[in-house]
């Protein structure tokens, strides 16, 4: 029990590090010797120290001795020189008798290197210390450091009877100002935020975070045509927040208007006369960008699921109804028959206020063929 409750300790230092060190993993570490904690830190800013590192610092910063102590980490010790040293040299060079990691680390660079180094230095390694929360906080780090590909969250707001909007359009607001919170959180989360240019030209919306000290994600507009307003929220403010436009038109003049504005024109192959969202995700990921919030609407999101590039769906779901022909959340064609149906699985019930959200993980389409 005292083993599980360090590394739920080590779990909510990883969390102070959320939306600022992707694409990095988040990480906690916490250093215990003759049963006091001596030492914590997490992995605080892209390029910044690792967690193991800030962990020993704050030993040093408290006068303690490492030597003879216990690590709890939530991730396997990194093993190489990026933008840090190894994290494995640390550890060793400390004096640490006892490792408990939680996740190991799917980075082809580490892979179980990270342990086998330490073993090989006489130092025990404890695994899969609460393996399943730790997994779960990096879903985004294994997804992006596996595949390239950022991760990308369907998220949106409806109420009981299905709908995102009245007919008259007007979708302000749905859910109570808790679950707003929430998305504001899931802002500050994925590293980008993607919507259809249609989104733009009805809400004219920001796009950004509104936490307190929080870190805008990179703004994403599938925009085949360039219809983009010039003198919309999205364009006025490229110069102070990223902004992608990806369009299926070549630079001309017209795209340069956009790019004098501060935005970046992203050239994206075609698919059925619309953006080629894996084309899209693929040139995306080049660019580092880990993670994306869908925010789209019916028909961004039907392409989205259509094209496979949905990790997880996130339905707030507000106890009201609007009735008569109000938008759907996913529009599209739809499937033909119900064993046809996009699948989900690992689906978990969070209420917020009045509201409730349901998240869930997209089942693959090829694993269920």
């Amino acid at each position: 029990m005292e083993h599980s409750n360090h590394m739920r300790l080590a779990l909510e230092l990883a969390k102070k590090g959320m939306g600022f060190v992707c694409p990095n993993p988040l990480v906690g570490a916490v250093i215990v010797k003759d049963g006091r904690i001596i030492g914590e830190g997490w992995h605080k800013r892209y390029g910044d120290l690792h967690a193991e590192r800030n962990a020993f610092a704050d030993c040093e910063a408290r006068g303690e001795d490492c030597s003879g102590a216990d690590m709890y980490v939530t991730l396997e010790p990194c093993c190489h020189h990026g933008k840090q040293p190894p994290c494995t040299d640390a550890v060793i060079s400390h004096g640490i008798k006892r490792v408990f990691v939680g996740s190991a680390d799917p980075n082809p660079l580490v892979a179980g290197k990270g342990v086998q180094i330490l073993r090989s230095h006489g130092i025990e390694v404890v695994e899969d210390l609460l393996r399943e929360e730790c997994d779960q906080i990096n879903q985004i780090f294994f997804h992006f450091i596996t595949t390239g590909l950022p991760f990308v969250t369907m998220k949106y707001a409806m109420t009981m009877d299905g709908k995102i909007a009245c007919f008259t359009g007007n979708s302000k607001w749905i859910t109570g100002e808790e679950a707003r919170l929430h998305v504001q959180q899931e802002r500050l989360r994925h590293t980008g935020i993607m919507v259809g240019v249609g989104t733009v030209l009805a809400d004219d919306p920001l796009l950004t975070c509104r936490l307190e000290g929080g870190r805008d994600p990179v703004r994403i507009i599938c925009d085949s045509h360039l219809r983009t307003p010039l003198d919309s929220n999205i364009v006025r403010t490229a110069g102070e927040t990223p902004t992608i436009i990806a369009t299926l038109e070549e630079q001309t003049q017209r795209s340069s208007a956009y790019t004098e504005k501060g935005c970046k024109v992203l050239f994206v192959k075609e698919k059925d006369g619309r953006i080629d969202l894996r084309d899209l995700m693929k040139q995306l990921g080049e660019m580092k960008i880990d993670s994306i919030l869908l925010e789209g609407g019916g028909t961004l999101n039907w392409s989205a699921l259509e094209s496979g590039i949905v990790s997880r769906v996130q339905a707030y779901i507000a106890p009201k109804i609007f009735g008569g022909a109000g938008k759907s959340p996913v529009d599209g064609r739809g499937v033909p028959q119900p064993d046809l149906a996009f699948m989900l699985e690992d689906s978990k019930i969070v209420r917020f206020g009045q509201d409730i959200m349901i998240e869930s993980k997209v089942v693959d389409r090829c694993s269920q063929d």
